[in-house]
């Protein structure tokens, strides 16, 4: 698997799986009717800001993340990311690898911290990916996310020092 910067030319085969993840609305504080042209200038970011694909030896887009500061002036030395993997690339190590990809970057950047603001607490796999590379659970917003199938459940506020 290559991490390589995305460009425009992935978005054709990142919106697919992409639209799916967000209709759900299990995992993502994005609206659910979110159109592909908004999707896409949230997703693909702007320097300083940066978005990577994860592709197999074909080049197959297998899942993406993106970085950015999570603050701006005198909290703009803590990184944010988030990750989507393809559904059908679930389980095959492309959101491990693209979470460390993020967290090297944010290290050589100079980010003394990553933080993830709103990790919804039912997303079990992310909660334990994030765990098992070092994130700690700060606290937890109650009933912060309406899950379509769950009712409301918390967001999760997850940090991890570089």
């Amino acid at each position: 698997m290559l991490i390589r910067e995305a460009d425009a030319g992935d978005w054709p085969a990142i919106w697919p799986f992409f639209r799916t993840i967000v209709a759900a609305g299990e995992t993502f504080t994005y609206p659910t009717d979110l159109g592909e042209d908004e999707g896409r200038d949230w997703w693909l970011l702007p320097p300083p800001g940066r978005t990577v694909v994860a592709v197999d030896d074909s080049g197959t887009v297998l899942g993406t993340a993106k970085m950015n500061r999570n603050h701006m002036g005198n909290g703009s030395h803590i990184a944010g990311a988030s990750y989507m993997v393809d559904p059908a690339r679930s389980g095959q190590g492309v959101g491990r690898a693209l979470c460390a990809y993020t967290l090297e970057w944010a290290r050589a950047a100079g980010y003394r911290a990553m933080q993830f603001n709103a990790v919804v607490e039912t997303n079990d796999r992310a909660v334990r990916l994030y765990r098992s590379l070092g994130f700690d659970i700060l606290g937890t917003l109650p009933e912060g996310f309406r899950h379509p199938a769950k009712g409301y459940v918390g967001l999760h506020i997850m940090h991890r020092a570089l």
